[in-house]
């Protein structure tokens, strides 16, 4: 490699380093602590932050590759979107990003990984798995403080995050004014709980190899037979990172703002 390749190539990778420094100040570290388990987080609040100033919540939930225990990795997909100056601006939001450890799951699934598409069981009538226990405390402590817009909190997630966002609608439905799940799935007779007051804007891509698009077609038509009206964009030419045009959406972050909680 000559010098003409390696100069582009530090560049670029002192760039990104320089990104990601960025993010990780903004999030703040933080754990909540409950009996025996912990459950590392990052927080980012509003500019010019005030408690006597009442802010929505947004939850992300991360993939199945960000898993861990450094309280880092789940910022590498979506965390730079809410950075935006003029998101930071017009979307003022406390945003809150959990990581699972390594070995868990978000949402109670038996799955094997022995060839692609995974081949997915969900397990909804038993207890959640340990990393969604602490998501929902979690979310039970942030949302009761004074500063919360409680008419607007929402949650999105990919991947495993978004077999996660299906299974805490089932948990917690009154929690939530709005939900977007990337590349998921879950049980679809679970919707019921939900399906007519809660907005869903569900994204896929046609050519997932990793988790089969139909995982989403299904809860899209059990949504629809239970009376909701979920918005659901399929990505022709997407692989399993649909969640890159989902994210780019010009229309994402005003369609889920515009939710507010319905009674």
């Amino acid at each position: 490699m000559n010098n003409r390749t390696v100069f582009p190539v530090l560049c670029l990778m002192l760039y990104t380093l320089l990104s990601f420094a960025q993010t990780d100040s903004l999030y703040q570290k933080k754990e909540l602590v409950s009996e025996n388990d912990t459950l590392l987080y990052r927080v980012l609040y509003p500019e010019d932050f005030s408690p006597n100033k009442k802010y929505p919540v947004i939850l992300f939930l991360h993939g199945a590759g960000e898993r861990g225990n450094d309280n880092e990795a789940q910022l590498v997909h979506g965390s730079k979107m809410f950075l935006q100056d003029s998101i930071r601006e017009n979307f003022p939001a406390i945003v809150i990003f959990p990581q699972c450890p390594k070995e868990d799951y978000w949402a109670n699934a038996k799955v094997r990984r022995n060839k692609t598409p995974l081949t997915i069981k969900f397990r909804y009538g038993r207890k959640p798995t340990k990393p969604l226990s602490l998501v929902i405390q979690l979310m039970d402590s942030i949302t009761a403080e004074p500063y919360v817009k409680q008419d607007q909190v929402y949650v999105l997630g990919l991947s495993m995050g978004g077999m996660g966002t299906f299974e805490l609608l089932y948990r917690k439905p009154e929690m939530f004014a709005a939900a977007i799940p990337i590349c998921g799935g879950g049980k679809p007779k679970s919707v019921k709980k939900y399906a007519s007051r809660l907005p869903l804007w569900i994204f896929h891509g046609a050519k997932d190899n990793v988790v089969n698009p139909v995982f989403s077609v299904h809860m899209v038509e059990r949504l629809l037979q239970e009376g909701g009206n979920p918005r659901f964009t399929l990505y022709e030419n997407a692989n399993h990172n649909s969640w890159d045009p989902a994210f780019a959406e010009p229309d994402l972050l005003p369609w889920l703002f515009s939710k507010t909680l319905k009674n």
